[in-house]
């Protein structure tokens, strides 16, 4: 197929009717603000909302504000602020447009315009997936402030951080009166809408200022899988979508948001198109963290050390799918109680069969990146909840000694393997001072405070089962372990 026209306003009569939008942009008043205009929120929240709107109405259009770069504004404005999502790994490709963007801001260039679009009473809701570092906050939760945040809160620099960007356009809609906003954390954090509402009072409390009344922190917790895209993926996006797209993002077909029901300026019709509306979000967090976001991350350590490249080929390991479903059964469905209706075995075996899609291109290494950061909150927790309990989880312990492998920095063959991690320094200082054997390992590493909380560290049983798993990873490498294993 030939595409002879790009994406826009123009080429919509052209489109296949399944791949037309939802919604014409510009024919839906803003109701929304969202910072950060990256590839996840055009395919999550964008199309729920989109879908929303189509199906239920309201005044739910989207401002999209970039943080820093240009690059995506300008690309959008070019389509009339049309992209498309193009959903592979089950059959034929698929490609939609997508039309909620209906105006956009740049925190970066023109913060002053960003914070007179959250004080806008038209606008109820101010979103953001902007990653967790752009929040500026510490693992405890406290702002880290320097002179030019400080700078920035108290009106004395342009406003072009999260942090600011919140606070002055709070202060700026309660002046003119604007009614009551929810501030919606979409980011993976634990807590999202708790830390949010922590980050903006200190962040108030700097500028000399209290909370507006009117204004919520849902939490929530979101996922789908959104690949960077390729320029072949821009090639098969144009031809499933029957014109040029210079914006597409790529996504697998499954998609889920859960959604602490707080919304005092009200909301989408969210629920009326797959988003779960509930009080409480903890135990669907828990169980992404645990029966996705850890089995991720196993598939990530042990298929690196074994030199394979994608998370789908690490899984074609003779007998890792086994030894990742006695992973969830045996280690992490004992550790809490799902959301009902839901089971923890079939929520991971779901998992699986996402990681399986070898057309999202999943690299190991991509996902094995800062494991000091992701690895409390998706296996440490289960292990010391088994522990609590009397229990050794000993797959769980298995993936922590494959992270500890891996962190010492070869593969199996002896290929280097890279260590992309905030806490490298500390990591390579701590082994470089340690016996180079499992026990001199195991130590030196449990020793990192950062990491391991002491009664961890000081769990002797926690530590030889540490030690034997390592030793036999070092010795057999992952292949003929988890093979010896898996019979």
């Amino acid at each position: 197929m030939t595409v002879t026209h790009r994406l826009g306003r123009g080429a919509l009569a052209s489109l296949p009717a399944a791949s037309r939008p939802a919604v014409v942009p510009g024919s839906v008043r803003p109701g929304i603000v969202h910072v950060g205009l990256g590839a996840f929120h055009r395919a999550h929240q964008a199309v729920f909302t989109e879908a929303a709107v189509a199906a239920s109405g309201g005044d739910w259009g989207i401002i999209g504000v970039a943080p820093r770069s240009r690059d995506i504004l300008d690309r959008l404005r070019a389509q009339d602020g049309l992209y498309s999502v193009l959903t592979v790994g089950d059959g034929a490709d698929r490609a939609r447009a997508v039309g909620i963007l209906g105006g956009f801001g740049h925190a970066a260039g023109d913060p002053y315009g960003v914070i007179a679009a959250i004080a806008d009473p038209g606008v109820r809701i101010v979103s953001m997936t902007v990653t967790e570092k752009a929040y500026r906050l510490d693992p405890d939760g406290r702002l880290l402030l320097d002179d030019e945040l400080r700078a920035q809160l108290t009106g004395h620099a342009p406003p072009t951080t999260v942090p600011a960007l919140l606070v002055r356009g709070l202060l700026r809609r309660q002046a003119a009166g604007g009614g009551p906003l929810t501030v919606l954390c979409c980011d993976n954090l634990m807590g999202n809408g708790p830390r949010i509402r922590g980050l903006v009072e200190q962040a108030l409390d700097v500028a000399g200022a209290q909370l507006p009344g009117g204004v919520a922190f849902p939490a929530t917790m979101v996922d789908r899988i959104v690949p960077a895209t390729s320029p072949d993926h821009i090639r098969r996006a144009a031809v499933a979508l029957g014109a040029g797209d210079e914006a597409p993002v790529v996504a697998e077909h499954f998609s889920q948001w859960v959604i602490e029901d707080d919304f005092p300026g009200g909301r989408p019709a969210w629920d009326g198109v797959g988003a779960i509306m509930t009080d409480d979000v903890t135990a669907w967090e828990k169980l992404k963290l645990r029966a996705l976001n850890a089995v991720h991350s196993a598939c990530a350590y042990l298929g690196a050390l074994a030199g394979r490249e994608l998370i789908a080929d690490s899984l074609e390991i003779p007998g890792l799918p086994a030894v990742l479903r006695r992973f969830i059964a045996e280690d992490i469905a004992p550790t809490f109680a799902p959301p009902p209706g839901v089971t923890v075995a079939g929520y991971g075996e779901t998992a699986l069969g996402r990681f399986a899609n070898r057309e999202l291109g999943h690299r190991n290494l991509q996902v094995a990146m800062d494991g000091s950061q992701k690895l409390p909150h998706r296996l440490l927790g289960t292990i010391a909840d088994r522990r609590r309990s009397g229990a050794t989880p000993g797959w769980a312990i298995l993936v922590l000694a494959a992270w500890m492998r891996f962190a010492r920095g070869y593969a199996d063959d002896g290929t280097p393997v890279h260590l992309d991690d905030p806490l490298a320094g500390r990591i390579r200082t701590a082994l470089a001072a340690a016996p180079d054997t499992a026990p001199g390992v195991v130590g030196a590493l449990l020793a990192l405070h950062e990491i391991f909380p002491p009664h961890l560290a000081a769990d002797d049983d926690l530590r030889a089962e540490l030690i034997r798993w390592y030793g036999e990873l070092e010795r057999h490498g992952v292949e003929a372990t988890i093979a010896g294993i898996a019979r």
